[in-house]
């Protein structure tokens, strides 16, 4: 059976609800909006995030209509910072199609996610849990504070894993530890039970983003992005990083400062991939994240019901082992 059918199993019937309650947020009268809403929609991802919240919260037992406006909290979060990162990073493409600002303007985009950001905090207050309205406002703060903290850290001359790993935590980790934790917190779950499935989504989202960093060391067209991306914007992660900081000689760290000052050709950019790939850098990543998935795996085991379980390892083990 498919990884992803293992997660959807448990929790397909309330995965048709959370849909109906999703979509008919994203009903409007305006046809400009509608139209565009309708084209987000219609390339939605496979609504991973939502999935984590209402797994976590069906671990406790039935849903509550908080679960649904949690997961929908969130799901409209994560749809809004990929708007406004597209923006912010001028990308054409997401998931291998013309991005919103692509297809229509970026003054149009900011105002859709902002309307999104909106949205997501209508389903935040139907939750009824003033605590969970402030864990999402955090949440908020967080995602913007690493996407700024990725953009003062590509002047910086420091390669430190430890920045990295504070980026990504704050940049894409933290929405999985938050849908985690408000799968709890709708469910009523103890302080202890919420915090651990927190650690858990957190650990999960880290081995997310380091499974995405590595995809930037090769090409394939099906990931919708061209190899060494990153680094044309200025960007070394943990691959590079471990590479650089054990086997670099002066020419190699002459390159890097041209990645970081965004003076840099195709060509130095695949010097750099290919000195990454010789010097180790992609075992280094792997370990680090086959460790991670190691102490996620640990975080779930006083989980009761099997299935819930299963899904959960399922769903770890495809963000561990996708391919795109």
């Amino acid at each position: 059976m498919e990884k992803t059918e293992l997660i959807k199993r448990p929790i397909a019937q309330e995965m048709l609800t959370f849909r109906e309650v999703f979509d008919a947020s994203l009903n409007t009268s305006n046809p400009l909006l509608s139209e565009i809403l309708g084209y987000i929609r219609r390339r939605s991802g496979k609504m991973m995030r939502p999935m984590l919240t209402l797994l976590v919260a069906k671990s406790f037992g039935p849903l509550s209509p908080a679960a649904y406006h949690a997961a929908a909290t969130l799901e409209m979060l994560h749809t809004a910072s990929l708007v406004h990162d597209d923006v912010v990073d001028e990308s054409d493409e997401r998931r291998g199609q013309p991005s919103v600002n692509s297809a229509y303007d970026n003054k149009v985009s900011v105002l859709v996610g902002d309307y999104l950001l909106s949205t997501s905090l209508h389903h935040a207050a139907l939750t009824g849990d003033v605590e969970i309205v402030r864990v999402v406002a955090r949440l908020g703060q967080d995602l913007s504070e690493g996407e700024i903290l990725q953009l003062s850290n590509i002047s910086s001359s420091s390669l430190s894993e430890d920045t990295y790993y504070e980026i990504i935590r704050k940049k894409t980790a933290v929405l999985f530890a938050t849908c985690a934790q408000l799968g709890a917190m709708a469910s009523g779950a103890s302080a202890a039970d919420t915090e651990r499935f927190r650690l858990f989504g957190e650990k999960v989202g880290i081995c997310f983003q380091i499974k995405d960093d590595i995809f930037d060391y090769y090409e394939s067209p099906e990931l919708g992005k061209p190899t060494g991306n990153d680094m044309l914007e200025g960007k070394l992660t943990l691959p590079a990083i471990y590479a650089v900081n054990t086997s670099a000689d002066d020419h190699i760290r002459d390159l890097v400062k041209r990645v970081k000052s965004g003076h840099v050709t195709h060509d130095e950019i695949v010097e750099l991939i290919r000195f990454t790939k010789a010097h180790g850098g992609i075992e280094y990543a792997m370990q680090a994240m086959e460790k991670l998935r190691r102490e996620a795996l640990d975080l779930i085991l006083p989980v009761q019901d099997d299935d819930i379980r299963t899904a959960l390892e399922a769903f770890l083990s495809y963000v561990v082992e996708r391919t795109k």
